[in-house]
């Protein structure tokens, strides 16, 4: 099995990947795979609702001249998915966003390929902000039936300059809950392969709120 994590942040190396690396080392331990990708400092396009991908059903997004479809293969393919972001005034990184609408616009319009995957969300601030960021991320995650796992607190970390969220017991704690915690949903899943089956998808119902 294979859990691929998202850095939305900047910094290559700041506290939204050290947080992640957290995470990652009790996947590590029970034998799960992971790798983490840095999008964060890309020049991402954001959504042009344009509805291509809904109606070509490829797969793909018809931006091309960024990194966003590759890494929407490479998603498809992974076994869990973890979400990494900073927090810029209370909210989700521009860039983040921009790839996280793109993705999720793509995997909905090709009969949900994040449903059923095992996601997470994960957050490094300084201050304040992060429990609206934290939510934010979760929008994609609960929108897409997505088996979310959870850690003993929210999962946010505190820490300013990069490499701080180590001083962080409690935040610690909480990123280390959440690798142990996602390691056995996904292991949980794999074994129920065969016995029990997941349920099926529905067309989505889409209703007007003015009529």
């Amino acid at each position: 099995m294979k859990v691929i994590a998202i850095n939305g942040s900047p910094r290559k190396e700041g506290n939204t990947h050290h947080a992640l690396l957290m995470v990652c080392e009790q996947l590590h331990a029970s034998g799960i795979e992971t790798e983490i990708l840095h999008i964060g400092h890309k020049n991402i396009h954001g959504c042009l609702a344009c509805g291509k991908c809904r109606e070509n059903k490829n797969e793909r997004c018809v931006i091309e001249r960024d990194d966003v479809n590759q890494w929407i293969g490479q998603l498809k393919e992974a076994d869990g998915i973890l979400f990494g972001a900073p927090v810029y005034f209370s909210g989700i990184p521009g860039t983040m966003k921009s790839f996280m609408d793109r993705l999720f616009y793509v995997s909905g319009s090709n009969d949900g390929l994040l449903r059923h995957k095992v996601g997470a969300s994960v957050v490094a601030l300084r201050r304040s902000g992060g429990s609206a960021t934290f939510d934010s991320l979760n929008h994609y995650l609960l929108y897409s039936e997505m088996l979310i796992a959870s850690s003993n607190y929210w999962n946010i970390i505190h820490g300013g300059a990069p490499g701080e969220v180590a001083g962080d017991d409690e935040g610690r704690q909480i990123m280390r809950m959440l690798g142990r915690n996602m390691s056995w949903l996904l292991h949980m899943k794999q074994a129920s392969q065969g016995i029990a089956q997941p349920p099926v998808a529905e067309p989505k119902v889409k209703t007007s709120f003015i009529r």
